[in-house]
């Protein structure tokens, strides 16, 4: 198993490399992101990287879904979320709400993106006066719950762990693939 050391120097690796082209998309904050989103992007790194295995993540406190999500649009897809909702409505970027895998051609699961969640104050898909911005972007939503007891929500993911030809923030990666039997009846 990889020292502390060595798992830290792999996510910083993996945030300078965020500065690169990956594919067809350049994997970057955007424009209008300072160094701030860096920093945070560096932060949101290096304390994912102790989830890299997922039975670490089971043990902190994060639920995996028994389904891989795909894109309702048949373009890849989104993985398995493993959820820990005591970070609902974490804006912090060391504390995302979900950390989502994907299927490794060895049978294991690999942490591919993050995905913070936070609640819409009025519970009203036709406002988004409290929508909230992480790393310099606004988050996704106001969403309807998907899930029994799920309220209206603002969600962002971010493809830290594998480069998104759609872009760092879009909600599906093009190359994450659900295997045939794996996604939701």
């Amino acid at each position: 198993m990889a020292s502390r050391t060595g798992m830290i120097a792999l996510a910083l690796t993996a945030a300078a490399a965020l500065a690169t082209p990956a594919g067809p998309a350049a994997a970057s904050p955007g424009p209008e992101s300072g160094p701030a989103a860096w920093t945070g992007l560096t932060r949101a790194a290096v304390a994912s990287s102790r989830y890299l295995r997922e039975q670490t993540a089971v043990e902190a406190g994060y639920v995996p879904d028994t389904y891989c999500v795909a894109d309702p649009a048949g373009s890849g897809g989104l993985g398995y979320p493993h959820f820990n909702h005591t970070y609902d409505n974490s804006l912090d970027p060391e504390k995302p709400t979900a950390l989502l895998y994907e299927d490794d051609a060895s049978g294991r699961r690999r942490l591919v993106a993050l995905e913070w969640v936070v609640m819409d104050r009025d519970g009203k898909l036709e406002t988004d006066e409290d929508r909230p911005s992480l790393f310099g972007q606004p988050f996704k939503g106001p969403i309807p719950g998907r899930f029994k007891g799920q309220k209206v929500h603002y969600a962002l993911h971010v493809w830290l762990w594998k480069p998104n030809p759609a872009g760092m923030y879009a909600t599906y990666n093009p190359e994450v693939r659900c295997r045939p039997g794996t996604t939701r009846p």
